[in-house]
C-alpha cells in the first residue's frame, strides 16, 4: 500500500470518471441498480454526476458551509441519454477545480480532515464505488486499481467516524474484538472496538473474525456493502463480523 497525494487523487478522479462513463455510454438507463435499492442506471448517473458539480463549487469557492445540492443548477440533461457524455464532462471539470486550491486549504468537509484535499480523495472512491455499481448492475467484470482500492478501504475506515447520519456507527463499541480485512496481494487492516471508539490500523494479523480475500478490489466491495464477505472466505466469529457490517454504513 502507499500514500497518495492531493494532486494523484485529483488526477485519479478525472481517470475514474471517464471510466463510468464508458461504462454508462448506450446503456439502457431504466436498468435497476441492485446494489443502490430504488434507483436505476439514471438515478445512479445524475447522482454521481451531480456530486462531482457539487464538490467542485465548494472547493473553488473554498466554501465555510455545505452547499445545498438540491438548489444548485446541475446541467442535467433532459434525456437520459445524455447522462453518460454529461457525466464524462466532469473528467476535466472536476480535477481542474481540486487542482485550482492548494490541499491544505481550509474549507468545509463532512469528515474529519477539513481542507480541499478530503474532496480529492473522497470524490475519487465516490466515484469508483458508483462504477462498481454500474458494472456489477451491467453483469460486467469489476476491475479497480489495486492501488486505488487499498487506498478506498483506508478512506473508508478513516471517515465512518464522521457519518453521523447513520446511527448504527454510534453503536460500534466493544471489549477490544477485531475484525480484520486481509487481501492475498498484501493489503490489511484490523479494525478494533473498544469501549469507547473503533479505530483501525494497517496490519497483516487475523483478528477475532478475519476476512480474506484474493485483492483489495474485494474488500473495497465488502466494507462498501457491495459484495458479501461469504463470497470469499471468513475465519473465526462471524456473528462479530455481522454485527460490524449491519452498522459500519456510510
Amino acid at each position: 500500500m502507499r500514500d497518495w497525494t492531493h494532486a494523484e487523487h485529483a488526477e485519479a478522479t478525472g481517470r475514474e470518471i471517464t471510466r463510468m462513463a464508458e461504462v454508462l455510454r448506450d446503456r439502457d438507463m431504466s436498468t435497476p441498480v441492485p446494489t443502490c435499492p430504488g434507483w436505476d442506471l439514471a438515478a445512479l448517473t445524475a447522482h454521481t454526476g451531480g456530486v462531482h458539480r457539487w464538490a467542485a463549487a465548494m472547493v473553488r469557492d473554498l466554501a465555510e458551509r455545505r452547499y445545498d445540492r438540491d438548489r444548485m443548477e446541475l446541467g442535467l440533461p433532459a434525456d437520459p441519454g445524455g447522462y453518460a457524455a454529461w457525466l464524462g464532462e466532469g473528467a476535466g471539470s472536476l480535477p481542474e477545480a481540486l487542482l485550482s486550491r492548494e490541499p491544505q486549504a481550509p474549507m468545509w468537509a463532512w469528515g474529519g480532515d477539513r481542507h480541499v484535499r478530503f474532496w480529492s480523495r473522497r470524490q475519487l472512491h465516490e466515484t469508483v464505488v458508483h462504477r462498481v455499481d454500474a458494472e456489477l448492475a451491467l453483469g460486467l467484470p469489476v476491475s479497480v486499481d489495486e492501488d486505488v482500492a487499498a487506498d478506498g478501504v483506508e478512506e473508508f475506515f478513516d471517515i465512518l467516524p464522521y457519518a453521523r447520519w447513520s446511527p448504527g456507527v454510534a453503536e460500534l463499541r466493544g471489549a477490544g474484538e477485531t475484525i480484520s480485512l486481509q487481501a492475498d496481494t498484501g493489503a490489511g487492516w484490523v479494525v478494533t472496538v473498544d469501549p469507547d471508539r473503533f479505530h483501525h490500523a494497517r496490519s497483516l494479523r487475523p483478528g477475532t473474525v478475519t476476512v480474506r480475500a484474493a485483492t483489495a478490489a474485494d474488500l473495497l466491495q465488502v466494507v462498501w456493502g457491495r459484495r458479501s464477505p461469504q463470497d470469499y472466505g471468513v475465519e473465526g466469529d462471524a456473528g462479530l463480523l455481522g454485527w460490524w457490517l449491519e452498522r459500519a454504513v456510510i
